[in-house]
C-alpha cells in the first residue's frame, strides 16, 4: 500500500524506542524503589511534632525545624517528580495515577503536620525575631523567613491553618477532573490531511492540522475538535467554575482583597504590573487588526476564521527536521550563551536522555520542563518533524531546563526553586536567539518573510493572546467575587466579548470558539498566563543585550539563571538588566511587533 494511503496512528508507550524516552531511573530504579522511599516519607511526617510549640525558644530551634522541613521537601519533591513524570507518559495508566494519589495524600498530611510553623513564627515578637534574624544560626534561612513574615496579615490561627491544610487534596479536584477529561477521555476521531492520509486527531496533532495548506482540512479539524468540547461544555464550565470558586475561597480565607492580589503576593508583584500589561496591549490592538487583515489578503479568503489563524501566510519549502537536526540548530543558535551552557545542554539532549521526545497513546499533551533539585531537568515533548514550532518548543523547554540545572547547581535547596514569573524569561529568551539565528541564515525574500511571519505570530500568541487569557481570568474571578454564578452562558459571553476585542470586528468568531476559555489547562493555576507575556517582554530586552556581544550582559544573564529564587523575581530581573515595573519592556515589544508587521507588509 502506498504511503499516501496508509493510516497514521499514534504508537503505544510500549512501542516507543527507549532512546527516545527520558531516563527516570536516576530518580528511582523501579516502582518498587519509589514505594520504599514513599514509606520513608510517610514515617517522616510525624517528625514535625518534635518542633511544635518550640519555635519561639531559640534561633537554633527555628533552624532545626527549617532544616527538617527541607529534608522532607527534598524527598517529597523527588517522589512527586517520579510519579508525575510516569503518569505523564500515559495519563490513563491507573498505576501511576494511584501513585500520584498516594503522594498527594501524604503531602496533604504533611501540610497538616507542618501547619503550625507559619503561625508560630508569626507569633514570635518583632524584637525577638529581629535578634533571631541577626544570628549566624539563621543566616542561610534569612530571606526564607523574611518572605514568611510578609504573610503575617494573612496567616490564620493554628486551628484554622490546620483546617486549610486538610483540604489541600480536595483543592486540586477541579484540575484533576479537567486533566482526565481533556487528556484521557476525549477522543477526536480521524482526519484526512491534504495528502489523503488518515490521521488521528489529538491535542498534539490539532495544531499540525491547523497548519494544513488546504482550508477544508483546517476547517474540518477545527469543527471536529471543538465538537467534543461542545459535547462536554457543561462539565467543563462546572470544572472551571469550581476552580475559580476555590481561588476565591482561599483568598478570602487569607484576608486578601482579591484573588488577583493573592496570586501576585508571593512574587511581590504589584497589581499595576498586571493592569499595565492589559492596557499596553489594548493600546496596540490596531496593529493586531492590521496584521489579521494582511493575513486575510495573503490567504485570499473573504472572511478570516480561527482555523485560518496558524497556517503560515508565506509559502516556503515544506519544513522537515528530525529531533537530532533540531538539536543541532538550537545549539548553534544558543552559542552567544557560551561553551559551558551549550555543552551541558547538548549532552542532556543527545546522550543523557533528559527528553521524552515523541507522542504516544495517552501521553500528556503539549510540552513541559519538570526538573528538580535531584536528577536531570527532564523535558516532555510531542516532537513532530514536519512542524517548525516543534523545534522552537525544544528551545523553549531547554531554556526552562537549563534554568533549573543552573539554579540547582548554584543554590541551596531552599533557594534553588525559581518562580514561574522568571521561568518564562529563560524559555522565551532561547526562542529569541533561535529566531534571530534563523533570520540571519535566511536565504531569499520568501524565507525571511516566513520567519518574520512566525515571529509576529509568536508575539501575538505569547504577548497578545496570553494577555487576553489574563484578562479573562481577571474578569471571571471578579464575577465570582461579586457573588454571581459562573454559568456556561456567562463564561461563553465573557470570552466572546474578549475574542471580538482582541481579534476585531472583521474576524469571524465561530460560536464554538467561545468554549476556548474552557480548554486552557493553565487556567487551573490562577493568574499564571500573564507571566508568559511579561516573560516574553523581558526575554526580548535581555536577548537583544546578549546578542549585541556585550560580555557583561551575557554574564548578568547567566548569573540570573544561577540565582534561582534567592531574591524576589522583579529584583532578579533588574539585576539581569530589565525592569518590569516600568512600562518600557512591554511597550518596546509591541513596537517590535509593529515594525515586524510593517516589514512583512512590504515583503509580501
Amino acid at each position: 500500500m502506498s504511503e499516501s494511503k496508509k493510516n497514521v496512528t499514534v504508537p503505544k508507550r510500549s512501542e516507543v524506542n527507549i532512546d527516545d524516552t527520558w531516563d527516570l531511573s536516576i530518580l528511582y530504579k523501579s516502582d518498587l524503589a519509589w514505594k520504599r522511599a514513599m514509606s520513608r516519607l510517610e514515617k517522616m511526617v510525624d517528625g514535625y511534632a518534635e518542633f511544635q510549640g518550640k519555635l519561639g525558644q531559640s534561633a537554633r530551634m527555628v533552624r532545626a525545624c527549617l532544616e527538617f522541613e527541607g529534608e522532607f521537601d527534598k524527598l517529597a519533591e523527588r517522589l512527586g517528580s517520579y510519579a508525575f513524570l510516569k503518569a505523564s507518559e500515559d495519563v490513563a495508566n491507573s498505576t501511576y495515577q494511584g501513585m500520584i494519589g498516594r503522594y498527594t495524600f501524604v503531602a496533604t498530611r504533611a501540610g497538616e503536620a507542618a501547619s503550625f510553623i507559619a503561625p508560630e513564627v508569626q507569633a514570635i515578637s518583632k524584637a525577638k525575631m529581629d535578634r533571631f534574624l541577626r544570628s549566624k544560626e539563621l543566616a542561610a534561612h534569612k530571606f526564607q523567613l523574611e518572605k514568611l513574615l510578609r504573610y503575617k496579615p494573612h496567616i490564620l490561627s493554628l486551628k484554622e491553618e490546620r483546617l486549610l491544610a486538610m483540604q489541600g487534596e480536595v483543592a486540586g479536584t477541579a484540575s484533576r477532573i479537567f486533566g482526565q477529561l481533556n487528556d484521557a477521555d476525549m477522543k477526536f476521531g480521524f482526519i484526512k490531511d491534504e495528502n489523503g492520509v488518515k490521521r488521528e486527531l489529538t491535542q498534539s496533532s490539532f495544531r499540525t492540522l491547523l497548519e494544513s495548506p488546504k482550508r477544508k482540512v483546517r476547517k474540518e479539524a477545527y469543527h471536529q475538535f471543538y465538537k467534543q468540547y461542545e459535547g462536554h461544555a457543561n462539565t467543563l464550565a462546572a470544572s472551571y467554575s469550581s476552580s475559580v470558586l476555590q481561588d476565591v475561597y482561599l483568598s478570602r480565607a487569607r484576608n486578601f482583597p482579591s484573588s488577583l492580589e493573592n496570586a501576585l503576593f508571593a512574587d511581590r508583584v504589584p497589581a499595576s504590573v498586571y493592569d499595565n500589561l492589559i492596557k499596553a496591549v489594548h493600546a496596540n490592538l490596531d496593529t493586531v487588526y492590521k496584521y489579521l487583515e494582511l493575513r486575510r489578503k495573503a490567504l485570499k479568503v473573504k472572511k478570516l476564521h480561527f482555523h485560518d489563524n496558524y497556517i503560515p501566510i508565506v509559502k516556503t519549502a515544506k519544513w522537515h527536521a528530525t529531533y537530532d537536526d533540531a538539536v543541532t540548530m538550537v545549539m548553534e543558535a544558543l552559542q552567544p550563551l557560551g561553551a559551558q551552557y551549550c555543552g551541558t545542554l547538548e549532552k542532556g539532549l543527545r546522550e543523557k536522555r533528559w527528553c521524552d521526545k515523541y507522542e504516544n497513546q495517552g501521553k500528556r499533551s503539549g510540552a513541559f520542563s519538570a526538573g528538580g533539585y535531584f536528577g536531570p531537568p527532564y523535558m516532555l515533548l510531542n516532537y513532530q518533524d514536519s512542524v517548525l514550532d516543534s523545534m522552537f518548543t525544544l528551545a523553549h523547554e531547554a531554556g526552562h531546563s537549563m534554568h533549573t540545572y543552573n539554579s540547582a547547581k548554584n543554590q541551596p535547596y531552599q533557594y534553588y526553586d525559581y518562580t514561574i514569573f522568571v521561568a518564562e524569561v529563560a524559555s522565551t529568551f532561547n526562542e529569541q536567539l533561535l529566531n534571530s539565528y534563523m533570520l540571519d541564515k535566511a536565504c531569499g525574500k520568501k524565507t525571511r518573510a516566513h520567519l518574520i511571519n512566525r515571529e509576529i505570530d509568536e508575539i501575538r500568541g505569547t504577548l497578545v493572546r496570553q494577555t487576553m487569557f489574563a484578562e479573562f481570568e481577571k474578569i471571571t474571578h471578579a464575577i465570582a467575587e461579586s457573588g454571581q454564578p459562573l454559568t456556561l452562558e456567562v463564561l461563553r459571553e465573557e470570552y466572546g466579548k474578549l475574542l471580538r476585542l482582541y481579534f476585531g470586528e472583521d474576524f469571524v468568531i465561530d460560536e464554538s470558539l467561545t468554549l476556548e476559555g474552557l480548554r486552557i489547562p493553565h487556567f487551573y493555576s490562577a493568574f499564571y498566563v500573564y507571566k508568559y507575556a511579561t516573560g516574553l517582554s523581558a526575554a526580548i530586552a535581555l536577548s537583544r543585550q546578549v546578542m549585541s556581544g556585550d560580555v557583561k550582559a551575557r554574564d548578568r544573564y547567566l548569573n540570573f539563571l544561577k540565582s534561582g529564587g534567592s531574591k524576589y523575581p522583579l529584583d532578579l530581573l533588574r539585576g539581569a538588566g530589565v525592569d518590569l515595573e516600568k512600562p518600557e519592556p512591554v511597550n518596546e515589544t509591541m513596537k517590535r511587533f509593529k515594525a515586524l508587521v510593517d516589514e512583512l507588509e512590504e515583503l509580501i
